[in-house]
């Protein structure tokens, strides 16, 4: 039986509040709807698959992962493409008078000289759990596209028009255009409708809204950085003009005010806020429940201080909101700070299964908390090979951009333990197999198991990748026997290091400690926007077909431990 969630909550006063981030570790870019009483958010997934995960709940509180949007690696093919590139923004939406979910989400495929070549698409599914549609290509002409229903049965898509020209304002503005179902394509071209409700600049993430006879359209702006920010705008017409709240931003991390409008940076350390846990707090949406409550979820970060590193990623959190008599909304306590406890809905309690912390594989299908970069774990991890373990097959080096074998989870908390036990029998340098810390390609640690000529046998040693250079540590090296062998990585704050067992009572460490805050968008060169993850791997550079075998897979972390300051 799966083990039973605990509700993401503390006591405050008595009161029990739920308890940021509702989604901890890489869960960016939130996106909410409703149908009935189903609540489900999609987040994104960049190079990583299976792409969009969709968490469900009935009470927006205990939260389950529930499935994921994108599984077919041949339709939407991420291979070669550069770390961070692949799904951007995914939105979810619900159209009631079609019974029918949409979700709308780019392929960033280059940003190289600030051109973020983007491909949007829209699929549709009866059921959240799929089968989806083939892709409809919508347009390029930027990221963060999303889709509104309007009640006259049209549909408007809004995204960021990047700005790239001399001599206009950098980033760019919020454009719209309508689709057409019938024909599936757009309409015309792109107009701009927004440049934004404050002058902290790099608006981006828009969703369009109906009340009222009010359009509001919801942005973030300050960049995906320390000056992040949810805005609002609304008007009685959905090509504009809109007005700003007056109020705005209605969520941060930052309050104040400050002037970025024509800086297109996105991290903007300077504005990092101590007094703040939720950091760099924004990209947003709203959904009201069936008792008329308002809650939004938005990205948030939660760095080491003071290296201002996070590690995690960007996470998700969630605010309780309302709507004022003069039709603008608010975060419930009339705050725009974004909080680390909310008061929690009136829904019934409903609670849902959690993803295991210990994995026996003993079960015919891989477990869907499990991700590798580009292409499906499937490709290459096959749990019925083996019963009551799981089968990596061996590819290409680490750092390929093409075929890697990574079976991997996303790390929630930077207080971790990883162990496995692996069998393995390398038969030439080129194979090697074991346990991984992973950012991107350019940044990570391994403890392998692989053939050394120099021994003449089997050996274990840590092969340390930063930013590209890559450092074999051979005082690491130590002979082992082909017999079944346990590794382990202990995560302990700014401190991470590997040990090894035989029996799997006694370790031993193996090499020195590695900088934890290192893995993060802050300090890796190549990457940015997505977190560190924890996992097997398996390379054969010479034929693609060796592998080794993995009894379990453990991991346990303490997410009630916050980042280390």
């Amino acid at each position: 039986m799966p083990e039973k969630k605990r509700t993401a909550s503390g006591h405050i006063g008595g009161e029990i509040m739920i308890h940021n981030p509702i989604f901890k570790g890489f869960n960016p870019d939130p996106c909410i709807c409703r149908k009935g009483d189903d609540y489900y958010i999609a987040v994104s997934t960049f190079e990583w698959m299976p792409g969009i995960p969709v968490y469900h709940s009935k009470d927006m509180k205990n939260w389950e992962l529930y499935t994921h949007v994108l599984t077919d690696d041949e339709e939407v093919d991420l291979k070669k493409l550069p770390s961070a590139k692949g799904i951007w923004a995914p939105c979810l939406t619900y159209c009631e008078q079609e019974d029918l979910f949409y979700v709308v989400y780019g392929v960033m495929n280059s940003m190289n000289a600030r051109y973020f070549d983007v491909d949007n698409y829209v699929i549709t599914a009866k059921d959240i759990r799929g089968p989806w549609s083939k892709p409809v290509y919508l347009h390029s002409a930027g990221f963060d596209a999303s889709m509104f229903h309007d009640d006259d049965g049209r549909k408007w898509v809004v995204s960021l028009e990047w700005e790239t020209r001399e001599g206009y304002e950098k980033p760019g503005a919020i454009c719209m255009i309508e689709y057409s179902p019938e024909k599936q394509e757009v309409i015309g071209y792109p107009k701009r409708i927004w440049n934004g409700g404050t002058d902290r600049g790099c608006i981006e993430a828009p969703h369009l809204t109906k009340r009222n006879g009010y359009y509001y359209i919801m942005c973030a702006e300050g960049g995906t950085g320390y000056n992040h920010c949810v805005t609002m705008g609304r008007s009685k017409n959905v090509w504009g003009p809109y007005e700003g709240d007056p109020m705005n931003p209605i969520v941060t991390s930052v309050p104040g005010i400050s002037y970025e409008r024509q800086d297109p940076d996105h991290l903007k350390p300077k504005y990092y806020n101590p007094d703040s846990v939720l950091q760099k707090s924004g990209h947003a949406s709203y959904v009201e429940t069936s008792l008329g409550e308002v809650y939004l979820v938005h990205l948030c970060a939660r760095p080491f201080a003071p290296e201002l590193r996070c590690t995690l990623g960007r996470e998700t959190a969630i605010q309780k909101m309302k709507w004022t008599e003069d039709g603008w909304l608010r975060m419930y306590d009339d705050d725009n700070l974004a909080k680390e406890y909310v008061e929690e809905s009136g829904l019934p309690e409903y609670p849902v299964p959690q993803i295991p912390s210990f994995d026996d594989f003993d079960g015919e299908e891989l477990g869907n908390w499990y991700y590798a970069p580009r292409i499906m774990p499937q490709r290459f991890a096959d749990v019925k090979a083996r019963p009551g373990y799981v089968r990596i097959r061996g590819q290409e080096s680490r750092t390929s951009l093409n075929k890697v074998s990574i079976l991997a989870r996303k790390l929630t908390s930077v207080y971790a333990r990883v162990t496995t036990k692996m069998e393995f029998k390398p038969e030439t340098h080129q194979h090697s197999a074991g346990l991984i810390m992973y950012y991107d390609n350019m940044n990570y640690i391994n403890l392998r198991k692989y053939y050394s000529q120099t021994l003449g046998q089997s050996a274990l040693s840590i092969i340390h990748l930063e930013n590209g250079t890559k450092t074999e540590l051979l005082n690491t090296r130590i002979p082992v026997e082909d017999v079944p062998i346990y590794l382990r990585l202990n995560i302990e704050g700014r401190k991470s290091w590997f040990e090894w067992s035989y029996d799997g009572e006694q370790f031993v460490k193996i090499g020195g400690p590695f900088d934890t805050t290192k893995f993060s968008d802050e300090y890796c060169k190549y990457g940015e926007f997505t977190g560190t993850f924890v996992g097997l791997t398996c390379a054969d550079r010479v034929l693609h077909k060796h592998y080794a075998d993995f009894d379990f897979f453990e991991y346990v972390a303490d997410e009630e431990k916050g980042m280390p300051r």
